[in-house]
């Protein structure tokens, strides 16, 4: 990654609400043609970082690079940047060509460009046809595809995404997710994307930033985040994980890593089987460990041979130790 241009350079940025809260001394350099994922809680920043760099929020302090170039000092609608919001943001009134339209001849944008570079874009997102349409006779999900065509006509730089599948069904925003990744890939834009959903950020991300309270727990790939996390914050909300205490440390490991053999003796901990669940084409098994559950996935063929209360053993597979929140 490092041999290629840096799109956007976030410089020991500050951004400080009047009660105090907000974020502080944020460093981060993302690629061009990279899509980088904030991830994290309610509160954490993320969203407080996106609005910055779009310009919908001044910053405290530091500064905010998009090609070499500073633009902390420009209003929106001069950053090289566009904003897809979770409300999508579309004008009522008017049709998705008028939508379409609208940011373009606010960027004074010649007219004559229009017609070709906007049945380009319905055709990019796969709405052609519905340029007499307007946005209340659209799904949800074809109303983001529109947000997103709208943002990608003004040919932006950097683009941000906020929450943009949030308010959609499991199975749109699945559908949606694979869309943006096939446009992202064609076109090779920079993406940021802010989500509070882990499977979102693994899904799509080159590159994910996991925030807590303000501040970067861990920047690195999806494989990185979740096969070795740096902190107890990071191995709790990336994927699930069973947390296993000994001996003043936490044992930190994935259900997928846990074997189960019938009979005590067998493994690391004895343990009885509290729960089985048939997930397709593995089994979600929850294990009673004293005064604690863990949950195992297993084969489907372990798992008839068990019954709830049946004693088993755990043996720990690949797993990761944390003392006082950091990794050992």
């Amino acid at each position: 990654m490092s041999d290629r241009k840096i799109k956007l350079q976030i410089k020991d940025m500050t951004k400080k609400y009047d009660n105090g809260d907000g974020v502080e001394h944020i460093n981060l350099d993302v690629y061009e043609g990279e899509i980088v994922t904030f991830l994290g809680p309610s509160g954490c920043g993320k969203s407080t970082i996106l609005r910055t760099l779009g310009g919908f929020l001044d910053v405290t302090d530091g500064d905010i690079l998009i090609d070499d170039k500073s633009i902390i000092s420009l209003p929106p609608e001069k950053r090289p940047t566009a904003m897809v919001f979770q409300s999508y943001n579309l004008w009522p009134h008017m049709t998705i060509y008028e939508n379409l339209a609208f940011g373009l001849k606010l960027r004074k944008i010649p007219k004559s460009t229009y017609d070709p570079d906007i049945k380009k874009m319905l055709e990019l997102v796969h709405m052609s046809g519905s340029e007499k349409k307007y946005p209340g006779q659209l799904s949800g999900g074809q109303q983001q595809r529109i947000a997103i065509a709208r943002s990608l006509l003004l040919k932006p730089s950097l683009l941000l995404l906020d929450e943009p599948f949030s308010a959609l069904d499991a199975k749109i925003r699945q559908e949606m997710r694979e869309e943006l990744k096939k446009i992202q890939n064609d076109l090779g834009i920079t993406v940021i994307f802010v989500t509070h959903d882990q499977e979102e950020a693994m899904a799509l991300s080159h590159r994910i930033v996991v925030m807590n309270k303000g501040k970067f727990d861990q920047v690195g790939t999806p494989e990185e985040i979740y096969d070795d996390p740096q902190t107890l914050h990071v191995a709790s909300f990336i994927g699930e994980m069973n947390f296993i205490d000994m001996d003043g440390k936490t044992i930190a490991v994935r259900p997928e890593d846990l074997t189960v053999t019938p009979g005590k003796g067998k493994g690391d901990l004895n343990a009885t089987v509290r729960t089985s669940m048939l997930m397709g084409h593995y089994v979600s098994l929850t294990a009673q460990y004293g005064d604690k559950v863990i949950k195992c996935f297993i084969d489907r063929d372990i798992s008839e041979e068990l019954q709830v209360g049946d004693d088993i053993s755990l043996t720990i597979g690949k797993h990761t130790i944390f003392k006082d929140g950091q990794r050992v």
